[in-house]
């Protein structure tokens, strides 16, 4: 399933990713995920659990609300 606020949110993730110098390997690795389920996050096709994003947000050492998209904005992206 994919939504425009998960899609929203895997590109906060990538962006977040990138910033670092993190492979999605290297991201993966740090959070205890598959490669897979990053790269399935980032390209919004994986609704994540919270537990995932406290990982995610410890792994790329950001506060999890740093990843979540503001919902007011995500129906205006094109």
């Amino acid at each position: 399933m994919s939504t425009k606020y998960c899609q929203a949110f895997g590109d906060r993730v990538r962006q977040v990713r990138e910033g670092l110098g993190l492979s999605q390997e290297a991201l993966a690795a740090q959070a205890k995920l598959h490669r897979t389920h990053i790269s399935l996050i980032e390209r919004g096709q994986r609704n994540v659990r919270l537990e995932t994003v406290e990982r995610l947000a410890k792994a790329l050492r950001v506060q999890p609300a740093e990843l979540m998209p503001d919902v007011r904005n995500v129906g205006k992206r094109q």
